[in-house]
């Protein structure tokens, strides 16, 4: 639709997005196929829809800011934060890893050392922090990041629309140059196809507890 100029997303109740709903995972997360098919398809796909948005995306972001929510904000151009905003992938505690995909996207977004923090250590961190790395745009006091993220749009909104598409579309092709003919595969697909693959964890002890500990409300053995 070229009559759109700028989205804005946002979560609602408080939160950007506090993440993955962790009761549903016991239903899927313990086979390998059903795994690989929630990754691949259901949220890569999600994602990669925003990745080859040509309009330009604004992330109002409100209060936590976890796992699939930075996977998320990590997708659009210009990300505008609360100062209570938190950021984080604690999956570590839940005896997870980020999959592939997902980990490229964060990584490229957040920087490979905060990444690394994110995942390894199972650090969160302040919307200060997250300006100070880069990942954000702008921090606002809290009563004011609808405002903000709003007059964002509109400065978008107000300039030439088609090189703000041709802007992103730049960007998109820098990022992920277009693969030549007889060209090996991206190492991101090799990852993802390997075999036994990156979803072979799928039945592990460590994932089956770090879960079942959460819900049962107890601190996992791992």
């Amino acid at each position: 639709d070229d009559s759109v100029r700028c989205v804005i997303v946002a979560g609602e109740g408080g939160a950007f997005c506090a993440g993955g709903d962790i009761s549903e995972y016991p239903a899927f997360r313990f086979d390998a196929t059903s795994l690989r098919d929630f990754h691949e398809n259901d949220v890569w796909c999600g994602l990669a829809a925003m990745l080859a948005c040509d309009v330009p995306i604004v992330a109002r972001i409100d209060g936590a800011c976890m796992g699939a929510g930075v996977e998320i904000a990590a997708c659009c151009d210009i990300r505008v934060a609360g100062q209570a905003a938190r950021f984080g992938a604690p999956i570590a505690k839940l005896g997870f890893p980020m999959a592939p995909r997902e980990a490229q996207l964060v990584a490229g977004a957040v920087g490979d050392v905060t990444a690394r923090q994110m995942l390894l250590e199972a650090a969160t961190f302040s919307a200060t922090d997250m300006l100070a790395r880069g990942f954000l745009s702008r921090v606002v006091p809290d009563n004011l990041v609808a405002a903000e993220a709003l007059a964002s749009a509109h400065r978008i909104a107000a300039l030439a629309p088609r090189a703000a598409r041709m802007n992103k579309q730049t960007f998109r092709a820098l990022k992920t140059p277009l693969p030549l003919d007889g060209q090996a595969p991206s190492a991101i697909e090799n990852i993802v196809n390997a075999v036994p693959g990156p979803y072979a964890y799928a039945d592990s002890a460590e994932h089956r507890e770090g879960i079942t500990a959460f819900l049962e409300k107890r601190l996992p053995a791992f």
